[in-house]
Formats: structure tokens, C-alpha cells, sequence
């Protein structure tokens, strides 16, 4: 190397010797690894039980470090409030199929782009009249082959996907075209048998399951705003026709639905605007069911709510119930399951169980014989607080879950534990506590306000939890903000509250409307102390935390230097990998993050264009290629972080 040296100009021999210095003394980036397993991500939460795993190892815990952009694409697709509107979100988790990804924009465009480049193969606009909703979003498509097909044909592949206006879209997965065959040219009306809605009240958000040749859906409700809100009907549709195979009307056994003229699902009843799980081989579709209409006032009810808040399991052929699990009875607080049931199997002493795990907004994760739904560890029916509102009830006991412990603090949140940047704030966060009904978990709503902590956000919200199978260990994130509720009779209401855009909700044909708001400093911080938000990872087998960490820093959200580690609300979920590392954004500051799954320890954070308000995916597609991480970073209207309209792709470097 000398003699190679002297022989150069000085220029170039002080360049190569700087380098070969740098070869034997500087942490220079790893290449990619030359060989490894390929891993798909065909649904949306990388398989039909949702389990957010990847067998991808290329990017592991001694080089993540050395993740770079390898493309960003933009849909040109968002609101960022300047309509009038609220800003857009952009919570779609991409999927994977014969290297094309697959996904929605907030105002339902449909994109694939090429998975290797970002570069754009087709788009398809589903024209939808944005202009009817509050804070739109597309969570994800769903994918059908017809094995009937031949190899080639038109619409043997198909990207399936609901739309914000209540409508079941099929679309030639190669060229983005409608399938004439499917409904009418390529769409089936799910408004039909509702009856009337108003504008934004019923429509899809989340991506349909895909079983047995048919897709099933629920859809979206919005909370608060009528007694006879659509109904929350889950129907499944042929994946070849469109035709309606069968409807599960979520009313009480022994009740018999009210139906008639236009209406053929009785209206009020509880819905499914989340994710669903299916199991091919016990033939059963997993509904995670949210409140009956309106959250916060059941009086009306009249046992109307017995399947809400519950795990509905349907046998997939008929759309009968076969079992359902309870996680909050008689549901006045908004706490529906917003979480997709992951699926997987619980190491017993037996042998295996196939088992689910279902998170909630009360930070209490329910682990299931996904058979039965027998408990995997005992639940308990604890007391909780009574004094409801007149003309309503609360459910005397609770189910508690003994193991594996809450992800979120149970006791009260009293005065003392006020939180503040200053003397100010924190007295302000003090009296705003004094003043509202603060008896912990399951505290009622009541006229003077109540402290709901989790609020309505959770806990754990639509992100769901990953579960690594490699090492039993289940990762979920959680937000930790209080909220309070305030019932106001229908007489005292003012013109300045009907006219708030957030905050106030009317729910109609009941004795109250509703004031509901984050708990907040006047500096906006929360007024609960901190983490505001973290990441837990539970050890399947004993049900035991093995590590709990804050998730996300007040960077993006307070000027510096106040960028404090102290967790931070979030949407969005995790993935694992089976190099056993965890990645999620979901935070107030825009990073995507990387932790270890068996120490919950930081490795990485990559910078993101806007909120990464969604759950990444991940994917090698040959031997010798680079293994990607996805996240899509646009944001999140009601979050308050930076809208947009990206998606990133983070790789090693090219060898």
C-alpha cells in the first residue's frame, strides 16, 4: 500500500491514505447481507390473524443503525385543514403481492406502486366527495386471488377496498381497473338496508378480511350523534359477484330485529370500524365490536349492547355466532375495541393452544382460547364505581383480567398528581381535576364532569399489538392522556356549543348531549404526569412485563429545549421482525423508531416528513435483495402533527 502511496500526487495520496485510515479505524456501514429469507406482508397486519411478524432478518440489531431512505413517494393526496375541513390522516398500512405494494389514500385513491422503487404502476380514484367528513381516513386494502382463474385473466387479482361513502370496491390488481363482474361494474352499495344517514355517518376505514372466497366487513359509525344511528351489521360478500352471502345483525339473542321499509339491520346497534381476524381452519371470522349507539348514555338500550365491547367470534360460512367475550358491560365510556384480535399460539402445558389476544382502550389485554373464548389466564369481575346518570345504569362489576397486568394505571387520577411545566399550569391541571368526578377506571359520566383515565383515545387504540413467535414475547404500545366527559341536558344546551366543530357531540334521543375534551394544561401538555405514552413487551407464556419503555419524545410538539423523553400520545402500531427487533412511529414527534423485542431498548430512530401516525410493514422480496421497512407519514388531524402525504422506505445500503 506504501509504494502504491508515493507513487501518487500528493492530493490523491492524502485522499486514499484519509480512507484507508477510515477502513481500519471509522464504523463504515455494513452491506446488506448477500442472502437471506424472503418475507411478504400480504395482509394488513401481515397475515390473516393479524400478527404483525416478519420472517425478514436481514435488518438486524447490529446494523440497524445504518438504515437510510432508499425512496419516498408522495400520493399528492391530503387535507391540511386549509378546506375548513380537519387536516387528514394518513394511517394506511401498505400491503404486498408478486412485488407490487398496494394502498389507500385518506380521500380512498387507490395506488400500487413497485415495490423495490416506490415509482408509481397505477392509480385509481374512487371519488369520494371529501367535503362530507371529518377527518377521513383509509387504513388499508385487502387482496383476493380466484384460484379458478386463469393464469392471466383479467381480475384474477384483486385489491379490495371500502370507501369513506359506504361502497365495496373490486379493482384488476395489475392494472387498477374496475371488475365489471363484481356488483355493479366493480362496486357493491353498502348502504343498501341501512336506511337514512347522514352525510359522513356510515362508511369503510378499514380494510375488509379475506376468507373462504369472501370478504367480510364491518364499517364505521360515528360516535355520539343519534340513538338511531345506522346499525353495525357485518356482512359477507362473494369475492367473485359481490353477492351477499350472509349479514350478522349484532342483535341479542332471543330479540328479534326492527326492521322494515327501507331498514333491513336494525339501527343502534353496536358496530365494527376496526380491523377483523380470521382463522381459515377453525372456519371463524373475530369481530371486535364497539359501543351501541350513542358512547356515553345507555338508557335506552333495553339489552341492545349485549354483544358490544365484545370479541364476536362468526363461523365463516354462515355468519352465526359461535362465541363472544365481553370486556366492558354495559359500555358508558367509549371504551369499544379498537383493536384488530392478533392470533397465536399460546404455549401451554398441553401443547399449543390457538389462542387471541385482544387489547382495549382500558389498557386490559384479554388472552382468549380463540376455540371458545375460555380465558387463558383467570378474569375476575371486580367492583367498580356506581351513579349513573338518571335514566341509566352502570354494571356493578368490571372484568379484570389477572394476568397479564394493565398496561395503563388503574387508581384515580387525583389532584396531587397533577402535572405542569410550571406552578401555573400544574395548578391549573389541579383545579381542572378538583372540579370533575375522578374515581379511576370506570369512573360514570356525570353532569359535573368526569375524568375518563384512559380516555377515549385508550389505552391502546386501532395500532393493535405484534406478537414475536420466535420468542413469545407480545409488543404494544399505549397512550397514556386523560379526557373529561361532560352530560349536559338537552335543555341547558347553548347555540355557542352546537356551533363547536370539536368537542361537542349531540347525541340525539337521549336526555344529554356530550362535552368531551383531553385534559390539558394551558400549554397543552397533559394534565396526568408523564409517560404520556410507552411500549410494553410481555412474555406470552407467564403473561409477565418484561419490559416497559416511554414511547416518543415532546420534539415536534414544544419548542426546544424542552424535547423531553417522556412518551407521548400515539396512533399507530408495532411490527416484529425475526432478527428480534420492534419498529413503530405512532408518536407526536415524527420518527420512525427500532427497538430490541427481548430488552425493549432503543437501537434507531429515522427522521420522518410528517406524523407517522400509522403501522409500518416490512418485506424482502428475493434472496439477494434488500429487506424494506414501510411507513406511511402523513399525519394525524386530531393528533395535531404534521400532515402530509409520504411514503418512506427505509433499507441498508446498497452493497
Amino acid at each position: 500500500m506504501t509504494a502504491t502511496l508515493l507513487h501518487r500526487p500528493r492530493s490523491q495520496r492524502s485522499a486514499l491514505l484519509a480512507a484507508a485510515l477510515c477502513a481500519l479505524a471509522c464504523d463504515a456501514p455494513p452491506a446488506a447481507l448477500t442472502r437471506g429469507p424472503t418475507s411478504g406482508w400480504p395482509e394488513y397486519g401481515a397475515d390473516k390473524g393479524g400478527s404483525r411478524y416478519a420472517r425478514a432478518d436481514q435488518i438486524s440489531r447490529e446494523n440497524v443503525e445504518h438504515l437510510e431512505v432508499a425512496w419516498e413517494y408522495h400520493t399528492g393526496d391530503y387535507d391540511d385543514g386549509s378546506t375548513g375541513l380537519a387536516p387528514s390522516t394518513f394511517q394506511n398500512t401498505p400491503i404486498l403481492h408478486d412485488g407490487m405494494l398496494y394502498l389507500c389514500t385518506p380521500f380512498n385513491n387507490v395506488i400500487a406502486l413497485d415495490a423495490e422503487t416506490g415509482v408509481e404502476r397505477w392509480r385509481h380514484d374512487l371519488q369520494v366527495d371529501s367535503s362530507q367528513f371529518y377527518s377521513p381516513a383509509c387504513r388499508g386494502v385487502s387482496f383476493w386471488r380466484d384460484e379458478a382463474a386463469e393464469p392471466g385473466a383479467a381480475c384474477r387479482r384483486r385489491v379490495i377496498s371500502g370507501t369513506l361513502d359506504a361502497r365495496l370496491i373490486a379493482l384488476d390488481a395489475s392494472t387498477g381497473r374496475p371488475c365489471p363482474e363484481f356488483g355493479v361494474a366493480g362496486s357493491v352499495d353498502l348502504a343498501e338496508g341501512i336506511g337514512d344517514r347522514q352525510p359522513g355517518e356510515y362508511g369503510v376505514t378499514s380494510p375488509p378480511a379475506i376468507v373462504s372466497d369472501l370478504i367480510v366487513t364491518g364499517a364505521m359509525v360515528l360516535d355520539n350523534r343519534r340513538v338511531d344511528a345506522p346499525g353495525g351489521v357485518i356482512r359477507a360478500f362473494d369475492a367473485r359477484s359481490g353477492e351477499l352471502r350472509w349479514a350478522w345483525d349484532p342483535v341479542a339473542p332471543g330479540k328479534r330485529p326492527k326492521v322494515g321499509g327501507d331498514v333491513a339491520y336494525q339501527r343502534g346497534t353496536t358496530n365494527a370500524w376496526s380491523m377483523l381476524s380470521a382463522d381459515p381452519e377453525l372456519g371463524l371470522v373475530y369481530v371486535p365490536t364497539g359501543n351501541t349507539s350513542p358512547d356515553y348514555f345507555g338508557g335506552h338500550r333495553d339489552g341492545g349492547d349485549y354483544y358490544s365491547s365484545s370479541v364476536v367470534a362468526l363461523d365463516v360460512e354462515t355468519g352465526k355466532v359461535r362465541w363472544h367475550f365481553q370486556t366492558t358491560h354495559h359500555d358508558v365510556w367509549d371504551y369499544d375495541l379498537p383493536a384488530q384480535p392478533v392470533l397465536f399460539s399460546y404455549p401451554g402445558p398441553e401443547g399449543d393452544v390457538p389462542a387471541l389476544a385482544q387489547a382495549t382502550k382500558t389498557g386490559l389485554l384479554f388472552l382468549l382460547d380463540r376455540r371458545d373464548g375460555t380465558p387463558i389466564f383467570p378474569v375476575e369481575e371486580r367492583p367498580v364505581p356506581g351513579g349513573a346518570l338518571d335514566g341509566d345504569f352502570v354494571a356493578e362489576t368490571q372484568p379484570f383480567p389477572t394476568k397479564p397486568a394493565p398496561l395503563h394505571p388503574l387508581e384515580p387520577l387525583r389532584p396531587e398528581d397533577a402535572f405542569g411545566f410550571t406552578l401555573y399550569d400544574r395548578g391549573k391541571c389541579r383545579e381542572a381535576i378538583e372540579a370533575a368526578r375522578s374515581e379511576g377506571l370506570y369512573t360514570p359520566p356525570s353532569l359535573q364532569g368526569s375524568v375518563h383515565f384512559p380516555g377515549m383515545m385508550g389505552g391502546v387504540n386501532w395500532g393493535s399489538l405484534a406478537v414475536d413467535s420466535k420468542r413469545d414475547i407480545l409488543v404494544v404500545n399505549t397512550t397514556r392522556t386523560a379526557t373529561t366527559v361532560r352530560m349536559i341536558p338537552r335543555d341547558e344546551i347553548t347555540p355557542k356549543q352546537k356551533a363547536s366543530k370539536y368537542g361537542f357531540e349531540p347525541a340525539e334521543g337521549t336526555p344529554y348531549a356530550v362535552e368531551r375534551r383531553p385534559l390539558l394544561s394551558p400549554f397543552g401538555a397533559p394534565c396526568n404526569p408523564p409517560p404520556w405514552g410507552t411500549l410494553t413487551g410481555i412474555d406470552i407464556e407467564s403473561g409477565e412485563h418484561i419490559w416497559q419503555t416511554p414511547l416518543g419524545t415532546t420534539r415536534d410538539m414544544a419548542p426546544w429545549p424542552l424535547w423531553l423523553d417522556t412518551g407521548t400520545p400515539n396512533q399507530g402500531g408495532p411490527i416484529v421482525t425475526a432478527s428480534g427487533l420492534v419498529f413503530i412511529a405512532a408518536t407526536t414527534d415524527n420518527f420512525l423508531r427500532a427497538f430490541d423485542t427481548r430488552s425493549g431498548e432503543e437501537l434507531w430512530r429515522g427522521r420522518l416528513p410528517a406524523g407517522g401516525q400509522a403501522t409500518p410493514m416490512t418485506y424482502r422480496l428475493t434472496p439477494e435483495g434488500r429487506q424494506y421497512v414501510v411507513i406511511a407519514a402523513g399525519g394525524h388531524g386530531v393528533l395535531g402533527t404534521r400532515v402530509g402525504d409520504s411514503v418512506v422506505a427505509f433499507a441498508l445500503p446498497a452493497p
